[in-house]
């Protein structure tokens, strides 16, 4: 595996044109600080791509752990998986000492990356917000309550900031969001969803809620009453709901398709007929209104094509994009007859280097916070990737035909022997459990090395959060290249809602809003959880967990 020489910083300067190189054309103005950190991005994650493109089940059948430098096998050989913590940020264990080469690699792995917050308090959320009603709270687990709750206010502050009080919800699944939106907030929702049966539960749910208003006599009021504590409760209970639902729409974006025609039938289709366009078209909305546009972990291509729908219409005052499920993103030339997913960015796209694979996309995906805790509390779990790594060896020997063939996930694989895992994982990839050595010296051999597993797939997660980062940063890029203002946020708390960062963009200056966010980190929903220190401050300080404006 390439790697930057031991005691020596990978660089992270643009490189330099070869010599004799033939006339130079003029030379481009100096690269912002967004366009550099991309081009750094790029850089690194080049030097270490082999790194970033590997798969950790290969570890034994591929010989990873051989690919490392020598010095960084002999650290992480010896390293304790709570020092394997330290190295990805967390709080780590004494008497590490790592090679200068991988300081480094660590150092400029962090320092490129996006900061996600520093939150203290509970590792883990409460069982429910006290800050969300409790009709909200219903069919909603905790971390989508917090998420709904941040994500809500900060809707709220975008259209008291634009004047618009219409909000298109797009992939809205059973409609948590769009009802906190609507009954909480009182603002007017369309909730878009292009799954016929979760839009059908969103408005069960909906109903329900009714129905629970309508008993207490006073439709919207302060809802049951609460039981005084002793001492009496500091927090302000939660906000009176109105009897104003959201309106579902069955539908999935055509991330091609122009601004007028952007809403496909549902999938399956439904009876009715096809859904009209919730946000109208080029020249506005429904009615001439404009409206703020979400998505709330909107899927793969979902996320881009909700900004260029934003960047296309004037109808559309703000976007606030929370994005997932990166490897499910388009490149070119896949698919050859719509936009990809990535590069949106022309500054992104004409950088050498800036593919990404399905391997380093999937990386992304990861929860690098919760890893760490792993790590930090040498939980049992950590076996799980040894056990996979281990049966992949099985496999290709079984068949050489099978690479990688897709296992389910063996239940608290972490709880069971390896030979109880393989019986289990086997046969779903059409092998006999009968006819493979389970309990050979060699799989005694692999099963011995799993602290190095364990090591080799934590220097992966080091790269995981520069992919995240690159790809938000592509986008917020092509935002200002088209000349709005947009900042990146860590609006959750990343130790249970890894993806925590959204992307704002308005037509107006985001000032106000984005300052308003301390506010709502005051009266954070979840007791026993801080919200992560100066988020939302302007102008951002070194460190801070948003970019400028």
């Amino acid at each position: 595996m390439t790697s930057a020489p031991q005691g020596t910083h990978p660089g992270l300067t643009p490189p330099r044109p070869p010599p004799g190189a033939a006339m130079a054309a003029p030379p481009r103005p100096a690269p912002r600080r967004e366009q550099q950190r991309a081009a750094d991005i790029i850089r690194l994650l080049t030097l270490y791509r082999p790194l970033l493109d590997a798969y950790v089940i290969d570890f034994f059948a591929e010989g990873l752990w051989a690919q490392l430098p020598p010095p960084w096998q002999a650290a992480l050989a010896t390293a304790a998986p709570p020092q394997l913590a330290g190295l990805l940020g967390g709080r780590g264990g004494p008497g590490a000492t790592w090679p200068l080469s991988l300081l480094a690699f660590a150092a400029a792995a962090r320092a490129l990356a996006f900061p996600r917050g520093c939150p203290g308090g509970s590792p883990r959320p409460p069982c429910q917000s006290a800050r969300l009603h409790p009709l909200l709270r219903r069919h909603v687990k905790p971390k989508k309550q917090h998420e709904i709750r941040r994500l809500g206010k900060l809707l709220q502050r975008l259209s008291q900031a634009t004047g618009c009080d219409r909000v298109v919800d797009v992939g809205a699944g059973q409609g948590h969001l769009s009802r906190f939106l609507a009954f909480g907030l009182g603002l007017s929702v369309t909730a878009v969803e292009g799954d016929g049966r979760l839009a059908g539960m969103a408005e069960r749910f909906d109903r329900e809620l009714l129905r629970e208003l309508g008993k207490m006599g006073v439709p919207g009021n302060e809802g049951p009453p609460r039981r005084r504590q002793n001492p009496p409760c500091r927090r302000r209970p939660p906000s009176p709901l109105t009897p104003r639902g959201p309106r579902h729409v069955a539908g999935r974006l055509d991330p091609g398709a122009p601004w007028g025609e952007f809403l496909l039938p549902p999938d399956p289709p439904g009876p009715g007929p096809a859904a009209r366009n919730p946000l109208g078209g080029p020249g506005g909305s429904e009615g001439g209104e404009r409206v703020l546009v979400t998505g709330l972990h909107a899927c793969g291509d979902l996320s881009p094509a909700l900004l260029r729908h934003f960047a296309r219409s004037p109808a559309v005052a703000a976007v606030a994009s929370v994005a997932c499920c990166y490897m499910k993103l388009s490149s070119p030339p896949d698919p050859p007859d719509s936009p990809p997913g990535y590069p949106l960015s022309a500054w992104v796209a004409g950088l050498p280097g800036h593919e990404l694979s399905y391997r380093a996309r999937e990386a992304a995906c990861h929860a690098l916070e919760e890893y760490a805790g792993r790590l930090d509390a040498e939980s049992g779990c950590l076996r799980a990737h040894c056990y996979r790594a281990v049966l992949e060896t099985l496999i290709r020997a079984a068949d050489p035909a099978k690479k990688r063939p897709g296992v389910q996930t063996v239940k608290k694989a972490h709880a069971l022997s390896f030979s109880q895992y393989a019986r289990l994982g086997l046969p779903r990839v059409g092998l006999d459990p009968a006819t493979v050595p389970l309990d050979s010296v060699a799989v005694g051999a692999m099963l011995e090395q799993q602290h190095k597993v364990v090591a080799f797939f934590s220097l992966t997660l080091l790269l995981a959060p520069l992919v995240e980062t690159l790809i938000l940063l592509d986008r917020l890029l092509y935002l200002r290249e088209q000349g709005f203002q947009c900042a990146l946020v860590p609006l959750f708390d990343p130790r249970f809602s890894p993806r925590n960062l959204v992307l704002v963009a308005a037509r107006t200056p985001l000032g106000a809003v984005l300052s308003g966010l301390d506010e709502d980190s005051s009266e954070d929903e979840d007791a026993g959880v801080a919200e992560p220190p100066g988020e939302g401050q302007s102008p951002p300080a070194p460190g801070s967990g948003r970019e400028p404006q």
